[in-house]
């Protein structure tokens, strides 16, 4: 494991994690796969397995994609005349193309805010490994 000298600033841990780095080291893998968060850093041993980032990276993708794709739509809706193909074609593959880079660099950049400000899942054990209730 690589020493730290002193935690990163929340604006680091950010920006590491929107790399895909360890917001602690900056050096390891924060995904090991698509979206899926490594339980621990390779280089600094720092836990994340227990960040849940849920619903936000998926959000601020729609957001973003968002204010991207419907823009650009619009501006080339009023300034030329492109027929009804070929904005079934460009717009969708845009957002899909966007959608899938961003999505994982949101994801890290979620789970970077998380960890320097300390939060964690907050869902006990218990409940977690809790059979669901049959209410038939």
């Amino acid at each position: 494991m690589a020493p730290v000298a002193e935690t990163p600033s929340k604006f680091t841990a950010a920006m590491r994690g929107l790399m895909g780095r360890c917001p602690h080291c900056g050096l390891g893998k924060l995904l090991r796969n698509y979206l899926k968060p490594v339980d621990r850093c390779a280089v600094c041993g720092e836990p994340y397995g227990h960040l849940r980032a849920d619903d936000a990276p998926p959000w601020l993708t729609i957001l973003v994609v968002g204010h991207i794709v419907i823009p650009a739509l619009l501006h080339v809706e009023q300034t030329w005349e492109w027929p009804m193909w070929l904005h079934m074609a460009v717009w969708p593959l845009l957002a899909l193309v966007l959608t899938l880079i961003l999505l994982p660099r949101f994801k890290g950049l979620i789970l970077g805010i998380m960890w320097s400000t300390g939060a964690h899942d907050d869902e006990p054990e218990e409940a977690a490994e809790a059979p669901p209730l049959n209410r038939s």
